[in-house]
């Protein structure tokens, strides 16, 4: 039997080291967020841990909203999902977590949130939960979900999956290292020569594009668009003389659309059009997917099933913002879609089904896309439970952006940096100005220690120089 017993919430406020421009919203600064909860699990107790930004403009994407009341209510959603767990008595971690996302989405209903907001803060208990009862049973995230130690119900949320476990989808082993694909946001520099002195950012980190492919090597890359046909035409195409010049032909890239198209129709002519620019010929046998092109008002509509079935030379494209609830990866697959992404902040197991759902398609010959995106992410607990999750799930293309727009852990108190360079030596390096930075080699970054770790990040953290915040 599982039950909440404890729980804490510390906060860190980070800011930018150069704004991140991403569809209506530009992030200058971002709080940080991390939750530590105490279960106890068959009779001991376990301590579990989980980390966020609180991303403003990203769950509800409402402009006129004021960032502050934003944060609070994803506060809010994090404050009620603790709320609800305290009443849950699960036989397992799976069951838990079922009823505590039933409770969560019952009271955001009542509370008119939207399933996106509502399930970011199930998904803090349950990455809470998940840790502890890794910890607990002296497992890894991968080695759990091989021998099902959460107790996972594949057919309860998946009818074709009954009388399967995740072993029979998930890989035997997980990835030893994976691509970090960069992002280039909508206001990223792409050449140093075109920082202006009053922009330019003295940390010993890249900053445009040119000067990250030559400092990380760099090798995967997500371009963000915004439907603005000649303004993402000539950017493209500056980029994909950058990109040729510092990989060669070695390079794949993912365009994220941003919910740029509230028109389902426009997507198809706008896509056609850099199609046919000649200056972008070079980029599109490399490109990997278009990620939710759509508005999620109409992302998930009919009429995006009519325009697939006249469009049988579309590129694969995928949700993201659209995938927030258990239904919405087999809507949008029935829809022609080729899947969805990965994102701790949306569910881990709502993403271990969705990796079972894709890799039984596969199976069956047809092709399916799980990728990995980030908002920022840094550690360090955050990131690296994302990368155990990636890791185990199989994805080796995953967004990194936190350490581009972040310098490393520089902002975190000096006991969670400590304790990252200690465990973590083939993840995280001393930066020249000496705090830990992000170890991208090759374009790579290894995962033998967060594959070792229980879900990403082992033993103790000393929290007390972080800021408390009210949890009830």
């Amino acid at each position: 039997m599982i039950t909440l017993k404890h729980a804490e919430l510390f906060r860190c406020d980070l800011r930018a080291r150069m704004p991140f421009r991403y569809g209506i919203a530009t992030m200058t600064w971002v709080p940080h967020v991390i939750l530590r909860v105490t279960f106890e699990i068959d009779g001991t107790t376990h301590t579990g841990l989980a980390a966020d930004n609180l991303p403003p403009k990203w769950f509800t994407k409402d402009p006129t909203r004021l960032l502050e009341d934003e944060v609070e209510e994803m506060l809010g959603v994090i404050r009620a999902a603790v709320s609800q767990a305290r009443a849950i008595r699960g036989a397992t971690a799976f069951a838990f977590w079922q009823e505590l996302y039933e409770a969560q989405a019952a009271w955001a209903r009542a509370e008119k949130l939207p399933p996106l907001l509502s399930n970011f803060g199930t998904s803090f208990v349950e990455r809470a939960l998940i840790d502890a009862v890794c910890r607990a049973r002296g497992a890894t995230l991968a080695s759990a979900l091989r021998e099902n130690l959460f107790g996972v119900d594949l057919g309860a949320l998946q009818p074709d999956l009954a009388g399967s476990t995740p072993r029979d989808w998930l890989p035997a082993n997980p990835p030893t290292e994976l691509f970090a694909r960069h992002t280039v946001g909508l206001s990223d520099p792409l050449r140093a020569a075109e920082i202006t002195p009053e922009d330019r950012v003295d940390d010993g980190l890249p900053q445009s594009l040119d000067a990250c492919i030559r400092f990380y090597g760099l090798k995967h890359f997500k371009i963000k668009i915004n439907g603005e046909a000649a303004r993402d035409r000539d950017r493209l195409g500056r980029m994909a003389e950058i990109l040729t010049e510092g990989c060669g032909d070695a390079f794949a890239f993912s365009l994220d659309g941003n919910e740029s198209f509230r028109d389902v129709a426009s997507f198809e002519g706008y896509f056609r059009d850099l199609l046919a620019t000649p200056a972008l010929r070079h980029l599109w046998p490399r490109l990997l997917y278009v990620e939710q092109p759509w508005h999620r008002s109409v992302a998930l509509s009919p009429a995006i099933g009519e325009l697939v079935r006249t469009w049988p030379d579309r590129p694969p494209i995928i949700i993201d913002e659209s995938d927030a609830e258990l239904a919405s990866l087999p809507t949008a697959l029935a829809l022609g879609y080729a899947g969805t992404s990965h994102k701790n902040c949306k569910g881990v197991f709502k993403s271990v089904v969705n990796a079972c759902i894709l890799a039984q398609l596969r199976c069956d010959g047809q092709a399916t896309v799980l990728s990995g995106e980030d908002l920022a992410n840094v550690g360090p607990i955050g990131l690296l439970q994302d990368l155990a999750a990636q890791a185990a799930l199989g994805v080796t293309s995953v967004e990194r952006n936190g350490h581009h727009y972040f310098a490393g852990l520089g902002q975190f108190p000096e006991a969670l940096q400590r304790h990252a360079l200690t465990h973590h030596a083939d993840l995280y390096v001393r930066a020249s100005a000496g705090w830990p930075r992000l170890n991208i080699r090759h374009g790579k970054i290894a995962l033998g220690s967060v594959n070792a770790a229980p879900f990403g990040v082992p033993g103790d953290i000393d929290f007390s120089a972080c800021d408390r915040v009210e949890l009830e």
